[in-house]
């Protein structure tokens, strides 16, 4: 009977010695995370390119919204989508295979981008903009579980910061796309950009179907260890794969005899409460505002002072060129400080980005016409430049990494269903909360800044270069786990030691 999930062998390359002692090789590794981060890059295109358009009196006069409500529907039920794409990895990723579910998400992304170019009214529109969400939901969730399950732990943050560098990029097209398409005399101008995300797409589900090897970490949930230990192999070398692949044997083995790894278990003790730091971090990456900035960034700019619309379509390009290269400074050094350091750096630098908003868009009303009122450019670009190097990576990485291994996939899920809910209440909101109170839009982020920083300051527990299979111990969920199952410690102690044995004994020819 026919399956999606990958089950061929997965043995040494032609004329490689099973037995052959290989170096690691990060540049597959990099090369794998660049390629599955084509699923970002969507995610990225996606979220640059309907600001314009939805700001363009040529797409209004065709669509015709009664209002800022409906304008902001249109933008935002893309984020219920994404949340019914978050919420389908977890059970895809686990049942058929992580690079398979991104070559179903593409499947479901270029059917939503040829309803949205091919709409003429608001509800075909509409549910164009819900069924590409699906796609680029299970891409959401899907690309971060895939690359940190294949990272070294000294550079995942790293390989997860390539992975946001290569979204930034996507976000950087969709604005000069739109910029140079927007000159053009036709109406539909904005069906261009739209239909263009068709290709990276379909390169993207080939790939992950034919070329992309599936996680390690699953092969092994699979019971496919021979396999497991050649991904392991062919990423990080013969000697840290059959480390690796010890650790994980042996966790796998134990959540296996300790868990059922259920859903409801994701809201009971001791897993509630990384399920709560998981979903708690993604949801104030949204709700600090950064989609109310990147969705209406030419609104923003008129409000501020800016009244002719090319200028404020030139500067929102210039919002792409800061997000695409700030989001390189996390690749080279975020790794070198701690999660809660960048994270608590970068949302003070957020928070005065608000403050700088609300201040010059208040001088704007009081003020128009004055020279002055330019300056609002610098507090867009700021609050990206402090997000990229922070909640941009900070919270992928954590909410990617800190779950057990039997519940990674669905802590995964929760946690960017948290992120779209987030977005989709910022992107629905944020228009007529600025038609209701202007610049006071901006205060309320800024206090919502606040919170996030307590919440990482007193919450959030440090994670950085440790294994995914540390994580059971720093959060304390391990020993809870084996008390809960009614088993002695001893004889916990005593299960990993006899995997470590046994997959001893067995060697590799043994695996299967």
């Amino acid at each position: 009977m026919p399956t999606i999930k990958q089950t061929a062998p997965i043995r040494p390359p032609t004329g490689v010695d099973a037995s052959q002692t290989r170096p690691p090789n990060v540049k597959y590794v990099y090369g794998l995370t660049a390629f599955v981060s084509l699923g970002a890059l969507l995610f990225g295109y996606d979220q640059g390119v309907m600001g314009l358009i939805v700001a363009d009196r040529r797409w209004r006069n065709l669509m015709n919204p009664a209002n800022s409500w409906v304008t902001g529907a249109v933008v935002s039920l893309y984020d219920i989508g994404c949340f019914l794409g978050a919420m389908s990895i977890g059970l895809l990723a686990d049942r058929c295979g992580r690079e398979r579910s991104l070559s179903l998400a593409s499947i479901v992304f270029i059917i939503g981008a040829i309803i949205q170019a091919a709409s003429y009214d608001v509800p075909t529109i509409t549910v164009g903009r819900i069924v590409l969400g699906w796609g680029v939901g299970l891409c959401s969730g899907g690309v971060p579980l895939y690359i940190a399950e294949i990272a070294p732990p000294k550079i995942r943050g790293r390989i997860i910061a390539i992975e946001q560098m290569v979204l930034c990029f996507g976000e950087l097209v969709a604005f000069w796309l739109n910029y140079g398409f927007n000159y053009l005399t036709i109406d539909s101008w904005w069906r261009i950009p739209l239909a263009i995300q068709v290709l990276p797409a379909a390169i993207l589900g080939i790939g992950c179907w034919y070329y992309v090897p599936p996680s390690p970490r699953w092969l092994v949930a699979q019971d496919r260890l021979e396999c497991a230990l050649e991904v392991l192999t062919r990423l990080h070398g013969t000697e840290a794969a059959e480390a690796e692949m010890q650790d994980i044997r042996r966790q796998d083995q134990f959540e296996k005899v300790v868990t059922e790894a259920t859903w409801a278990d994701m809201f009971r003790t001791p897993v509630l409460r990384v399920t709560l730091l998981g979903m708690g971090i993604q949801f104030f990456q949204q709700i600090t505002g950064t989609n109310s900035i990147l969705y209406y960034t030419p609104s923003l700019f008129e409000k501020g002072g800016i009244t002719n619309p090319k200028t404020a379509n030139l500067c929102t390009g210039g919002v792409g060129i800061v997000l695409f290269v700030s989001a390189w400074i996390p690749i080279f050094f975020f790794d070198r400080l701690g999660r809660r350091t960048w994270l608590m750096f970068g949302t003070v630098g957020m928070a005065c980005a608000m403050i700088g908003i609300t201040v010059l868009q208040w001088h704007a009303e009081n003020n128009p016409g004055d020279s002055g009122n330019y300056a609002i450019i610098a507090f867009p670009y700021l609050f990206y430049l402090s997000f990229n190097v922070s909640w941009g990576v900070g919270s992928w990485t954590y909410a990617a990494e800190i779950f057990p291994l039997s519940m990674r996939a669905k802590g995964n899920a929760l946690s960017t269903m948290t992120l779209w809910i987030a977005c989709y209440i910022v992107a629905q909101v944020s228009p007529p909360i600025a038609d209701a109170i202007g610049w006071g839009l901006y205060i309320i982020y800024s206090c919502i800044c606040v919170v996030a920083f307590m919440f990482v300051k007193f919450a959030m527990v440090e994670t950085k270069g440790r294994t995914l299979e540390e994580m059971s111990r720093i959060f304390g969920i391990e020993g809870r786990l084996v008390q809960r199952s009614g088993i002695d410690v001893d004889d916990a102690a005593d299960l990993k030691k006899g995997v470590e044995v046994v997959m001893h004994d067995e060697g590799r020819g043994e695996m299967k």
